[in-house]
């Protein structure tokens, strides 16, 4: 069963000579509790896809359904409400928020659903302990590795137990060690979660955890390789 269907999906930006056309007719299925990387250089049109799949943006023709709901087909309400109880973003910048801490900001989106604060609390606890954070649960991010701060990134993208995980270069400012230590975290919860997850990297390194790798150049995607 797929996770996430992907037709014929054009997207470009400005009008006239200097319009860049971001996605050419994208095609892609990624199937439940796949691990899918998404790999090209800045400005590949990778960002542009997963914002599309995930409704943050809106593609000029084609279609995208996540689960069994188009996207496409939604209100911004309904996209909203979307992003908030089955689709989950992790990005580069980690986009924490500098005045809570580690628990809190992990908490934030369960807060946004108004789930009760012992089921809140006991959620926080358990992904901080599943992603190696426990001793820094009350540490504002400023106090935090980059690393660390990614792993609660990433804890606070699971918070609401998403079925569908985005994440843009959720590696790049990270050296190649956290970088890797990240990707096979993300690695583990899909294995045991049975999430499904689309990650775009440009790092070669970070792409023997996938399932599958699909390449992305100029708005066309191709496949690279089979786990």
């Amino acid at each position: 069963m797929s996770a996430v269907v992907v037709e014929g999906v054009h997207r470009r930006f400005g009008s006239g000579p200097s319009a860049v056309a971001a996605l050419r007719g994208v095609d892609l299925t990624v199937g439940e509790g796949e691990l899918l990387a998404l790999r090209g250089r800045s400005g590949s049109g990778k960002t542009t896809l997963l914002n599309i799949i995930g409704g943050l943006d809106r593609p000029d023709s084609g279609r995208v359904v996540v689960g069994e709901v188009e996207v496409t087909a939604m209100s911004d309400a309904q996209a909203l409400a979307l992003r908030r109880d089955s689709v989950a973003y992790v990005f580069q910048s980690f986009a924490l928020i500098p005045v809570l801490t580690a628990a809190e900001n992990v908490g934030l989106p369960l807060r946004l659903r108004h789930i009760g604060v012992a089921e809140r609390e006991a959620r926080v606890a358990e992904l901080l302990d599943h992603l190696g954070l426990s001793a820094h649960a009350r540490q504002r991010p400023g106090e935090l590795s980059g690393g660390q701060q990614q792993r609660v990134a990433l804890a606070r993208a699971l918070a609401a137990r998403p079925r569908l995980l985005l994440a843009d270069e959720p590696t790049g400012q990270l050296d190649s060690a956290t970088g890797r230590d990240i990707m096979h975290l993300i690695r583990r919860i899909v294995d045991e979660d049975g999430m499904t997850a689309v990650v775009a990297t440009h790092d070669p390194e970070l792409l023997a955890v996938a399932d599958r790798v699909v390449g992305i150049a100029d708005g066309r995607l191709h496949e690279m390789m089979g786990a």
